[in-house]
């Protein structure tokens, strides 16, 4: 299984920015899939984890009402839609997968198997 982030970029405050992680050797939703940012000198921080098998979605309270996910069969791919973005919200976004499927929404890095290689998103106020 092999995740590709994209879509990052150098954005103002209250700006809106789509990454995408595409997927390849697994289709995509089959398990529970997640996002998660690491800010400089920070752990790896728990954005949102998705199950699309059980139409679930939890987001961290930080981005809670900013952000939106949804997966395309046809790309193979899930997106992450942030909108309201704030300076808070830099930082480098790793989609990942799980190889089994949860019945709760997963926050923990060591819940998921596969990683994307991450996306640079930076948030200037």
């Amino acid at each position: 299984v092999q995740l590709q982030a994209s879509g990052g970029g150098l954005v103002q405050a209250g700006d809106s920015l789509n990454l995408s992680c595409a997927a390849s050797g697994l289709p995509i939703g089959t398990y529970a899939m997640g996002w998660f940012r690491q800010a400089p000198e920070k752990g790896r921080e728990f954005v949102v984890a998705f199950l699309r098998y059980a139409n679930r979605v939890e987001p961290a309270g930080s981005v809670r009402g900013r952000i939106t996910v949804s997966t395309d069969d046809a790309k193979n791919t899930l997106y992450l839609k942030m909108s309201s973005l704030k300076a808070e919200d830099t930082g480098l976004y790793y989609c990942a997968v799980a190889s089994r499927r949860y019945y709760y929404t997963p926050p923990s890095v060591a819940d998921y198997d596969y990683w994307g290689q991450g996306t640079q998103v930076t948030v200037s106020s």
